[in-house]
């Protein structure tokens, strides 16, 4: 079992590895969900290309309030 070092890293097993197909050197992000269930994804480059290119921005609401709005507190 993989157990977290004094800098916060793990070492991921290597079967798991294996079957999300991260090698040496890939990039990943990490999410943690509302129960704590942390998340690991292998960053692929062009996947999200063009993903939000339809989608218009509302000039009317900032940054922030738009971050905020996305925050359920």
């Amino acid at each position: 079992m993989p157990k977290i070092t004094s800098k916060r890293q793990i070492t991921l097993p290597i079967d798991q590895c294996a079957i999300a197909q991260i090698n040496t050197g890939d990039e990943v992000d990490s999410y943690v969900d509302r129960q704590g269930v942390i998340s690991i994804v292998k960053k692929s480059k062009g996947v999200a290309s063009g993903f939000l290119s339809n989608i218009k921005a509302d000039k009317l609401v900032s940054e922030k309030e738009s971050l905020l709005s996305s925050i359920d507190l």
